[in-house]
C-alpha cells in the first residue's frame, strides 16, 4: 500500500472516530449544570421537535451533497477525476450524518408524537454506518445508494407526520470536518 493511500484510508478513518466520540454532548443539562431547562412539557416538546429537525436537516444536506450526489454523478468509480477527494468527503459526511441522525433520535425523545413516529428508524440509521464504509471504499452499488436515500427519506417522513418538518441544510465541508 501506498504512502497516499494508506493517507486516503486512515484519514476518514480517524475523523469517523473523532466524530463519533465528540458527539453531541448527551449529558442532561440542568440547573445543577448551569444550564436552562424548559419549565413545561409543551416547552419541552417544542425544543425538542425543532432539534430533531434541526439536526436530521443537517444530516440529510450532508449526505446528499458529499454521498447521493457524487455517487450519481460516477464520482466514486475507478478511475474518475476527483475520485480521492470525493471518497474522503464521502467518508466525512456520512460520519457527520450518522452523528447527526443518531442525535435526532435523542431529539424525539422528548415529544411523544415523535417518539413513536422515529422508534421504528433507529436499524435504518445503524444501517448508515456500514453503507458510509462501502461508498469510502467505493464498493457502493445503486441498491446501497438507494437505501441511504430510503433512510434519509423515512426519518423526514416521520418529522412531517409528527408535526416537526425536515428541511435539508447543507453544512459547510469545514463544518463536516470540525464534527
Amino acid at each position: 500500500m501506498t504512502r497516499r493511500a494508506a493517507a486516503v484510508v486512515a484519514l476518514p478513518l480517524v475523523c469517523g472516530l473523532l466524530l463519533t466520540g465528540t458527539g453531541c454532548g448527551g449529558g442532561k443539562k440542568g440547573s445543577a449544570e448551569g444550564g436552562a431547562s424548559p419549565t413545561g412539557s409543551a416547552e419541552r416538546q417544542k425544543f425538542a421537535k425543532t432539534r430533531f429537525a434541526a439536526n436530521a436537516g443537517l444530516a440529510a444536506g450532508a449526505s446528499y451533497q458529499w454521498i447521493i450526489k457524487p455517487y450519481r454523478a460516477g464520482a466514486f468509480r475507478k478511475g474518475a477525476d476527483g475520485r480521492t477527494v470525493a471518497l474522503v468527503k464521502a467518508g466525512l459526511a456520512g460520519t457527520f450524518a450518522y452523528n447527526r441522525f443518531k442525535a435526532a433520535l435523542n431529539n424525539a425523545k422528548g415529544d411523544p408524537l415523535l417518539s413513536k413516529a422515529v422508534a421504528p428508524l433507529g436499524a435504518g440509521v445503524e444501517s448508515l454506518k456500514g453503507l458510509t464504509t462501502k461508498f469510502r471504499k467505493g464498493e457502493a452499488t445503486d441498491g446501497d445508494a438507494g437505501a441511504f436515500d430510503g433512510v434519509i427519506n423515512s426519518v423526514k417522513n416521520a418529522g412531517k407526520d409528527s408535526g416537526a418538518p425536515v428541511t435539508d441544510k447543507v453544512p459547510s465541508y469545514s463544518e463536516i470536518q470540525k464534527g
